[in-house]
């Protein structure tokens, strides 16, 4: 008999946290990794954030907080949804978690009975899929490709959708993909979506401000489907705030008053130094964030033109968020030094250990003809990165 749970025994462990805990492994044992696997800015949050932060232990709110969060910052979300995104949430249909990743497990294990199944384009955040298991709901994947910059259509979701379905989960901008829909491609999404009076939406949003063409859209903007949508959003990306850990949702009263009971059993309030901090960045005006945007685009175009130069790599142009999701299928089946590529995984061990950078596998993602690069680091960096990783594939015959 296992000693541990088969619930914890049938969850797969997070493959971008693994890359990054063997990068680090490999580093302290004095290997130069240069690590592109964890979504991470590498810029430091704002100095003005980091102020907010240090006045509220100065000020002493260090206490427990309200568990949908101190309310002072729910209305100040709530004013930056309907500032940045046309969306009108109350403050009570506000809910401020650790982090975006417990935003979204909040409102599945809130929402989902076992056997109800869960639609997931692909590809996916590592996380929606394992979540989804967690609360015993059945993933329904679409597929998707570089072809289609990764984005699904209205007749796809159509077709996936049966009297089983309850929600579908996806992000724009998307992680791994980058690929970001436009407000015509929601509203054609939604058109299906109304048409299924028990379908929700889980919409993460948190790469809004990373975000190259344009302005960001939310899926909650159409008022025919508001009811049914579930706005995820968070600090970490737009304003290089990760380890603060503050995430957030605006979502129909009831689904927030839901996920403030799930969440006061597992982790009451989150942070209130995080908070205090966090409200700093969300009152703040949006173009304090195109500094770090506009680096991040120009790393974007410079390692798509060093992409070009190898054989075989086929890319897409992300519009957002910090990563490129080649297809790196021509590698398939080639060989150096009696090891054989048959997957991503297999490519992913080959250029951490002959290239020595450390990537992140598309089957983690639910596309194995793919590999994640996230260009989150220094143009330096990235060039070498590169250069190793051209060196390393023209290795195998």
């Amino acid at each position: 008999m296992s000693k541990l749970s088969d619930r914890i025994n049938n969850l797969s462990e997070s493959q971008t946290l693994a890359m990054a805990k063997k990068s680090r492994e490999l580093q302290a044992q004095g290997k130069d990794i240069i690590s592109l696997s964890i979504g991470e800015p590498d810029f430091d949050t704002p100095q003005f954030i980091k102020d907010a932060g240090k006045r509220a232990i100065d000020n002493n709110v260090t206490h427990y907080t309200p568990v949908a969060g101190i309310l002072e910052l729910r209305k100040a979300i709530a004013a930056k949804f309907k500032r940045d995104n046309g969306l009108n949430y109350n403050f009570d249909q506000i809910i401020v978690s650790t982090g975006a990743k417990q935003s979204i497990a909040n409102v599945i294990l809130s929402m989902i009975n076992p056997g109800e199944e869960v639609i997931v384009p692909i590809p996916y955040w590592v996380s929606y899929i394992e979540t989804i298991k967690l609360a015993e709901g059945i993933p329904v994947t679409i597929p998707t490709s570089i072809d289609s910059n990764f984005k699904i259509t209205p007749e796809q979701l159509k077709k996936a959708i049966t009297p089983k379905t309850k929600m579908m989960v996806f992000s724009t901008p998307c992680n791994p993909s980058g690929s970001v829909y436009s407000k015509e491609e929601l509203k054609a999404l939604a058109s299906v979506i109304i048409e299924f009076p028990d379908l929700y939406v889980i919409s993460d949003e948190i790469y809004e401000y990373i975000n190259f063409g344009g302005k960001h859209e939310s899926l909650a903007q159409f008022d025919f489907i508001y009811d049914r949508v579930i706005t995820v959003n968070g600090v970490s990306k737009g304003f290089a705030m990760t380890g603060w850990r503050i995430g957030y949702i605006g979502a129909p009263k009831w689904i927030a008053d839901a996920c403030d009971k799930m969440q006061g059993q597992f982790t009451s309030g989150t942070s209130s130094v995080s908070q205090m901090a966090a409200m700093a960045g969300i009152q703040a005006e949006p173009s304090i964030t195109y500094e770090m945007r506009d680096a991040f685009q120009r790393r974007r175009d410079l390692v798509l033109k060093l992409m070009q130069e190898i054989p075989g790599m086929k890319t897409n142009v992300p519009e957002g968020a910090f990563y490129i999701f080649p297809d790196i299928s021509y590698y398939f089946g080639k060989a150096y030094d009696g090891y054989r590529i048959k997957n991503s995984n297999d490519l992913s061990e080959f250029l951490l250990e002959q290239g020595n950078v450390a990537l992140v596998s598309g089957d983690a993602f639910g596309d194995d003809n793919c590999i994640r690069f996230s260009y989150a680091t220094s143009e330096d960096k990235l060039i070498e990165a590169v250069r190793r990783i051209k060196a390393a594939l023209a290795l195998l015959k």
